[in-house]
This record gives structure tokens, C-alpha cells and sequence, in this order.
């Protein structure tokens, strides 16, 4: 009998979960460790900071789900990795034995990065529940008394879908309470262009997310390295296309939310550079295996790929559901087969497909594969694409909450493209 391990259980590793126990069997032990004993969904945050979710309607306890596949389940913080021991020291002490392990953490939010970024700093943050309920709190008191909002993304950021996400968001709720006109917006962002996402741009994606933001009136500053953040303001460095300071903003504002940089969490990036880049993300090869320690996998936004291309203000490259699934998948194989004693032989496909809410309509966008040269890229705006992000978030929780075992993102985005497509077709006629 091999025991699997699995570090996160998020939106990568509770997936990653069911379907490894799935594809084993009884006669193999899987353990799901976790630092926080509820599954949150991330991608409903933006909507949570506004109102309009709340925990409830994100969230569930894992302990139960997991249980009830006969998955063993530890909420405790993962504090050290000894890949050499294949040992896992928990921060009660416990130490667990693993014959493979499979790392999907999620990231650390570097807001030390940027002096005054983050919660504990002058910023918000939608990238945890935590850090959305706090939002929502000052956005309560903000709209009582409205005044210049900032929004963005910080150097070295790699997640920029929910910033202008959460930019058309706020637009849309402030219009709903016929205050949008006391409101200046401002997005701040260190992609060298609108619409580059860190990925090189997509399709017409430069264009359309210009036009709608022109269209919302919401002003924007790009190659924009945000230097520091004091109460009311934010002070930028804004680049040419050489690497050089052209211009310096000092941009005032009442409410602001700023995606950071993610590095590695401290209990793989310790590990050093056998495992991790200098970022602290882990290093994979081709089957979603660690080089060294051939029976590590990891899978989601915590795996090293290196950016799309080199930009004045540094950028990563984002790593999206669809493209995480396509890792999961990967990892259960490959797992498998190497128990049975094959080579691995599944290879994530690493291609890209999002639904970016826009309040009351939204974009979603297909590069095949994410990093260029593409076989396909294209972009579309529709309000089908918020009906269908609606319609995916309440399948994915329904799904994981009963335990499904099914590939995750790819068969429910798809379902609720089809289903959404379905419907517009019947209401057009």
C-alpha cells in the first residue's frame, strides 16, 4: 500500500484529492493537509468584497467530504518538509510519512514586497475570504461616503483577471446604487499594455479591455511599479518600453484593492533550490514531477513557470482552472503508473480558458496553449459569460461539496458554457 499526501486543499489539491483516491482504489492511503478545515472558493471573492456572496455561500467544512470518500484529513499547518525522509513535520509536532507527495499550497502573498501593501497595510486584498470580508467591511462604510478608488496589480503579479474583475465590479455595484458618478477609478497595473493578463496578451484582449474601460470610465496607468502605499495615497514609477522611469504618480484614493506578487510558502521554499526557483515555487518536469525528488508532485499556482516574456515592470505568468485541472489529471496518472511500476506518460496540457465577470456582462478568453506560439486565441464579451461564471461557481462547489471525482474545471466550464449558450438561444427566439 503507498500513502499519498497532498499539501492544500484548494481549488487544485481537494480535486487533486478525489480523483487520486478515485483512481486508486481502496488498497491506497491518501491524507489531505491543510492549514484552514474549510474549503473556500477564491474565484467568488471578488463578489464577497461587494456583497454580493458571503462565507456561506463559498465555503464549506472538508473535514466531512473528505471523510465520507475515505480520504484522511489533518487541519494542521504543513511547518517542515524533509523530501530526503519523505517526512512532513506538522506545526503540532506530528510528523507524517508520505511514499508520494503532492504540493499544492497555493501561494504566499508577498505584500512586504511594496511598502503599506495589503490588509495590515493601506490596500486590500480579494485574494483570500479573510482578506475579502475585511474589504467588504470598508466598502460598507465607503459607499455611505464615496470618494476615488484605485485598483490594480502589483510588480511582479501574476493573477490580473481579478483586478479587472473586481474593477467592473465595484463599477457595476456603484451604478446599482446610482453613485458612480462621485466616484474617480483608477487601475493601476504593472502589465506593459491593458489586456497583456501576463500572458503575452490574448486575441483582441489589449483592445477589448481598453475600449471597456474607457467605456466605464475608469483611467489606467500601465508599466506602473507601485513603490509605496500611505493612508489615502499610492505612489507609482511608471516605465517606457526601455526599462526607464518616465513619469511618477502620486494617486490619491478613499477605497483601493491591490493584487501582490506570490512567492512560495516557507515550508517548500526552506527546502531550497533542488526544490524550488528563487521565487520559491516548485520545480517540475514535464509529468508534474520535482527533478530531484521524483516522487514529489505539484500541481496549481504554485508550480515555477517562468514568464511569458520579459516586461520593464516584472510579470508572471498566471496559472488558471482550466490549467490546473489539466495538472491534476496529470499527477493522479502518473502517480498511478508509477505504483504499477510504468513510466509516467500524462503531460498537463497547460492551456488556458477563463470567464472574467464584469459585474453584469463578462469576457472569457481561450489560449491553446498559454504560452505562445498559440493554436488558438481568441476573446468574446457577452453577458452569457457572467451567466456562466455564476452558473460555474455553483457547480463546482455542489460537485466538490458531494465528493465528485470527475475532472473539475474543464467538464464544468464547459457544461456551463453549453448550458448558458442553451438558454440565450431560447431567449433570442
Amino acid at each position: 500500500m503507498s500513502h499519498i499526501v497532498i499539501i492544500g486543499a484548494s481549488t487544485g489539491g481537494l480535486p487533486a484529492a478525489y480523483e487520486i483516491k478515485e483512481v486508486l482504489g481502496k488498497k491506497h492511503e491518501v491524507t489531505v493537509i491543510s492549514n484552514t478545515e474549510t474549503f473556500h472558493f477564491v474565484p467568488s471573492n471578488p463578489w464577497v468584497a461587494v456583497g454580493w456572496r458571503n462565507r456561506k455561500d463559498t465555503s464549506f467544512p472538508l473535514a466531512p467530504r473528505l471523510k465520507r470518500k475515505k480520504i484522511n484529513f489533518i487541519g494542521q499547518a504543513a511547518q517542515t518538509l524533509k523530501p530526503n525522509e519523505n517526512q512532513i513535520v506538522l506545526a503540532d509536532g506530528q510528523v507524517i510519512n508520505y511514499d508520494y507527495l503532492v504540493i499544492a499550497t497555493g501561494p504566499k502573498l508577498a505584500f512586504d514586497e511594496v511598502t503599506g501593501l495589503g490588509p495590515q497595510g493601506h490596500t486590500h486584498s480579494i485574494c483570500t475570504l479573510d482578506h475579502a470580508e475585511k474589504a467588504h467591511e470598508d466598502w460598507q462604510a465607503f459607499v455611505k461616503a464615496p470618494g476615488p478608488i484605485v485598483v490594480g496589480a502589483a510588480p511582479f503579479a501574476s493573477c490580473f483577471g481579478p483586478a479587472y474583475e473586481f474593477a467592473f465590479i465595484m463599477d457595476t455595484d456603484l451604478r446599482r446604487r446610482k453613485i458612480r458618478d462621485k466616484v474617480p477609478m483608477t487601475f493601476i497595473t504593472s502589465e506593459p499594455y491593458i489586456g497583456h493578463l501576463g500572458l503575452g496578451g490574448v486575441g483582441d484582449s489589449k483592445g477589448l479591455l481598453e475600449s471597456e474601460l474607457r467605456n466605464h470610465d475608469i483611467k489606467w496607468i500601465t508599466n506602473a511599479k507601485i513603490t509605496k502605499c500611505e493612508p489615502g495615497k499610492i505612489f507609482v514609477d511608471e516605465y517606457n518600453d526601455r526599462g526607464e522611469v518616465v513619469k511618477q504618480h502620486e494617486v490619491a484614493h478613499k477605497f483601493s484593492m491591490i493584487l501582490p506578487a506570490f512567492k512560495g510558502v516557507d515550508v517548500v521554499s526552506q527546502v531550497g533550490e533542488d526544490l524550488v526557483n528563487p521565487r520559491g515555487f516548485v520545480k517540475v518536469d514535464e509529468f508534474q514531477r520535482n527533478p530531484k525528488w521524483k516522487n514529489i508532485y505539484s500541481l496549481g499556482v504554485c508550480i515555477a513557470i517562468p514568464p511569458v516574456e520579459a516586461t520593464p515592470v516584472p510579470t508572471g505568468a498566471p496559472k488558471t482552472g482550466y490549467m490546473i485541472e489539466s495538472m491534476v489529471e496529470a499527477v493522479k496518472f502518473n502517480i498511478k503508473h508509477d505504483i504499477m511500476g510504468y513510466a509516467p506518460d500524462h503531460r498537463a496540457t497547460w492551456n488556458a480558458i477563463c470567464l472574467a465577470d464584469m459585474g453584469d456582462t463578462g469576457a472569457a478568453f481561450v489560449a491553446m496553449p498559454q504560452i505562445p506560439p498559440r493554436n488558438t486565441a481568441w476573446m468574446k464579451k457577452g453577458k452569457w459569460v457572467h451567466l456562466a461564471k455564476v452558473l460555474y461557481e455553483w457547480y463546482f462547489i455542489r460537485k466538490m461539496k458531494k465528493g465528485k471525482s470527475e475532472p473539475a474545471y474543464e467538464k464544468y466550464i464547459l457544461k456551463a458554457l453549453g448550458i448558458v449558450k442553451l438558454k440565450s438561444k431560447i431567449v433570442n427566439k
